[in-house]
C-alpha cells in the first residue's frame, strides 16, 4: 500500500500500489456542523418512517476532525444515525394521492462508480448496536443486470464491538431473486468465523477498490478476503455511514442489549475519501 497525504493537518490515506490516485471527494468532519451539501439522513425504511433511524440530534463533533455518530435514547425507543450521500428509491414514502409508488424523488449529493473507497474510524465500544461503511446505487434490483441497477457493497460491518465479518456484495434486490457472495468466497458467513478483531482504542482504515472487473477490499492497509467478481456496478451509486440499533427490523423493537449500553456510546469517524484511478 502506499501512504496518500492530502495535506498536513489530516491522516494520510492508504491506497493500494500499481496506480496512480488522485482525490475525487472527500469529508474530514473538521465540523462544527454537518456538511449537508455531502450528507442527508436516510429516516425511512421501504418507505416508512423508522424509529431507529437518528437525524442531527445523534451527531457530534470532537473538535479533533472526527464526527460522532451517537447511539441515543428517545423514550422507549433507541437509535442511530444513517448518514449517506444519495439515497434508495425504495425508500421514499409513497404519495397516497397518487398512483406512482415512490415518492419525490432526492437529489444526491454524490453518487460516483469505480475508484477507491476509504473510511478511517473507530468502531462501537457495546454490544446491542452495529456499524457500517458501504456502497448502495438508488434503484438496486430494479432490473435483474446488477451492472445496470448497481450492488451493494458492504466495505465493513461490524456486528459485535472489536469485530468487523467478511466484505460483502448483495444484487438483485432484497426479495426473492437477491444473490449475494462474501469476501470469504461463500454466499453466507459464520458470524463467529469469518471476523477480523481489531483493537477498540484505534482508528482503522476500512477500504474498497472498485474496478470494472470486481472489488478488492482492505483491512489497515492489507487485502482482506479475495477479489469479488461475482457482480460488477457499473453504475453510479453512493456512500454510507451506518449506526443502527438490534432488533427494530425483525421485531420493531430494541433488542435487550442495546437497553444496556451505557451512554454516551458513539461510532467515530475520522474521514471518508473517494478517489479516482488515473488511466
Amino acid at each position: 500500500m502506499q501512504e496518500f497525504r492530502i495535506d498536513s493537518q489530516h491522516a494520510s490515506s492508504l491506497l493500494p500500489d500499481g496506480h496512480d490516485w488522485t482525490l475525487a471527494w472527500h469529508d474530514e468532519f473538521d465540523g462544527p456542523e454537518l456538511d449537508t451539501s455531502k450528507w442527508g439522513f436516510r429516516r425511512h425504511f421501504w418507505g416508512k418512517r423508522f424509529a431507529t433511524f437518528a437525524g442531527e440530534e445523534a451527531i457530534r463533533f470532537d473538535g479533533k476532525s472526527n464526527i460522532e455518530l451517537h447511539l441515543i435514547r428517545q423514550g422507549d425507543d433507541y437509535a442511530a444515525p444513517l448518514l449517506q450521500t444519495g439515497s434508495l428509491t425504495w425508500d421514499m414514502p409513497k404519495d397516497n394521492q397518487g398512483f406512482w409508488p415512490f415518492g419525490r424523488y432526492e437529489q444526491p449529493r454524490f453518487l460516483h462508480r469505480y475508484g477507491y473507497y476509504e473510511c478511517r474510524c473507530r468502531l462501537q465500544r457495546q454490544p446491542g448496536w452495529w456499524s457500517a461503511f458501504w456502497l448502495q446505487a438508488p434503484g438496486i434490483g430494479a432490473t435483474p443486470d446488477p451492472g445496470a441497477s448497481g450492488v451493494e457493497v458492504d466495505i465493513m460491518e461490524s456486528f459485535k464491538p472489536g469485530e468487523v465479518i467478511s466484505h460483502a456484495l448483495h444484487w438483485n434486490g432484497y426479495g426473492k431473486d437477491h444473490l449475494g457472495m462474501h469476501s470469504n468466497g461463500m454466499a453466507s458467513i459464520d458470524h463467529d468465523r469469518d471476523i477480523v478483531r481489531l483493537s477498540l482504542d484505534d482508528d482503522h482504515y476500512f477500504g474498497v477498490h472498485w474496478a470494472r472487473d470486481g472489488y478488492t477490499f482492505y483491512i489497515d492497509g492489507r487485502q482482506s478476503g479475495r477479489k469479488l467478481t461475482d457482480a460488477v456496478s457499473h453504475t453510479d451509486q453512493f456512500i454510507l455511514l451506518h449506526g443502527e440499533c438490534k432488533g427494530y427490523r425483525k421485531d420493531g423493537k430494541p433488542c435487550e442489549d442495546v437497553k444496556r449500553v451505557v451512554l454516551p456510546e458513539a461510532f467515530i469517524v475520522d474521514h471518508v475519501r473517494v478517489f479516482d484511478e488515473e488511466v
